[in-house]
């Protein structure tokens, strides 16, 4: 499968739309399934020294982050976290927020930077501009995205199908899987395979994770 990035469904719709509404709670669900959050608070439980910052790109409604400071991984003083969208309303006042494109601004100077299900929506040329955008005080990046094998395509739509996700997610997931990554591409399209060691790892419920470390120097 040739990576293809493709719009999704619920980026068009108004935020107050019932299917757009009826999505989020399934992704939710998504979420849950292939357990991203699980594994990216462990790794920063084993990976992160204390007083660095995190940074969650594309931080969404803030729950990612949330249960970093919820389960004392880190201070609320040590999140920034950058989306296109406002703040969530119970978002800490000591944490930050950047309201902005990612690809128009320089990456916040944060040693740890964390991404749950976004960098597949960015195009190759996009990717690599974004990893000329990191900080170079960031020494590692956890990333979880969607792994674009035929197997993920199928146990994605029978997914669908017995937890009755609604026409949009049903659409988009397949979008997704179809803009995933195989094995260590995402290391190379961020433009980072000459600086950077990694470690990969596809589950069996759909993701590709890797966990990507700036060599000494």
């Amino acid at each position: 499968m040739n990576r293809i990035v493709a719009p999704e469904i619920l980026d068009t719709l108004a935020e107050n739309d019932p299917a757009a509404i009826q999505g989020r709670k399934d992704l939710l669900k998504v979420n849950r399934m292939m357990g991203n959050h699980r594994w990216l608070l462990r790794r920063l439980r084993a990976e992160r020294t204390s007083g660095e910052k995190i940074c969650e790109l594309g931080a969404g409604d803030g729950a990612l982050s949330l249960k970093m400071i919820q389960s004392g991984i880190c201070l609320s003083r040590d999140i920034y976290a950058v989306d296109l969208a406002k703040p969530p309303k119970n978002w800490p006042s000591e944490a930050t927020w950047h309201c902005g494109d990612l690809l128009a601004m320089d990456l916040p100077d944060c040693e740890i930077l964390v991404s749950n299900l976004l960098l597949h929506h960015f195009t190759d040329a996009q990717l690599g501009q974004l990893g000329k955008n990191l900080s170079s005080k960031t020494r590692l990046i956890l990333a979880a995205e969607p792994a674009r094998y035929f197997i993920h395509c199928v146990s994605g739509w029978l997914f669908s199908r017995m937890t009755g996700l609604n026409h949009v997610t049903r659409h988009d997931m397949q979008v997704s899987i179809r803009a995933g990554f195989r094995g260590g591409e995402l290391l190379s399209l961020l433009g980072l395979q000459d600086a950077w060691s990694m470690e990969i790892g596809t589950t069996l419920f759909g993701a590709n994770r890797l966990i990507l470390r700036k060599l000494a120097t």
